[in-house]
């Protein structure tokens, strides 16, 4: 698998290459926001698997290169970085970050997480099955092949965690899921920080599709998806 290793640091750089160098990975680096962009730009060569994100970057800021690679791709990202606050992983999450990992960090666990996202991508863009055309809970449309969101035929722009988790809840309308199994399907995670973030991610589905009963809060439980007819 190719990657891409955003990271301005050479010493740091060289010592993460010959782990993921050892493990079959195909490193490529990147010492700035700019550098990463370009390497991402279409090419004739094999895609790039996931992206290690760095957020300290010279020329501009890691959670601004996050943003700019999820308006032009869906590939995985996983920011690498020494801010541990909570409010830093939420909003990385937000801005499309596939997971969130924190320095200094155990090569295992990277190595895990990185392999855990692009088999997630896998499993979404080659299981051979022939996939829904779309979910329809009152007005809301969703279109799961395409990932796209409307409500009374105006289409609504999610992002890629947002819209996770309103197709896991509309598979089942009605059926309270607890937030442990939305965080371990939707994030394939269960570290400390991320059940703030699923609160975040509810609160922008309810104003963005501005249905904020849609999504009810079941207290102590979880959360269930409530049509608007019912």
């Amino acid at each position: 698998m190719r990657l891409l290793l955003v990271e301005d640091d050479d010493h740091v750089a060289a010592a993460l290459t010959a782990v993921l160098s050892r493990h079959g990975f195909q490193v490529v680096h990147a010492r700035s926001g700019e550098e990463a962009l370009q390497a991402l730009l279409p090419a004739e060569k094999e895609p790039f698997g996931v992206v290690l994100l760095d957020l300290g970057l010279p020329d501009q800021d890691g959670y601004e290169v996050c943003g700019k690679i999820r308006k032009r791709s869906a590939i995985p990202v996983i920011m690498v970085t020494a801010r541990s606050d909570v409010r830093s992983r939420i909003h990385g999450l937000n801005l499309g970050a596939d997971d969130y990992v924190v320095k200094p960090y155990d090569p295992g666990e990277l190595l895990a997480r990185i392999h855990a996202v692009a088999r997630r991508r896998t499993a979404g863009e080659d299981t051979g099955a022939t996939p829904l055309a779309g979910l329809r809970i009152g007005p809301v449309h969703i279109e799961l092949p395409t990932r796209r969101v409307s409500v009374d035929g105006r289409e609504v722009q999610l992002t890629r965690k947002e819209f996770d988790l309103l197709a896991l809840l509309a598979q089942r309308p009605g059926v309270v899921f607890r937030r442990e199994q939305i965080i371990s399907e939707v994030w394939r995670t269960s570290w400390e920080g991320t059940g703030r973030t699923l609160e975040v991610h509810v609160a922008s589905l309810r104003s963005k599709l501005r249905l904020p009963a849609l999504v009810e809060t079941v207290r102590g439980v979880g959360y269930r998806l409530v049509p608007p007819s019912a």
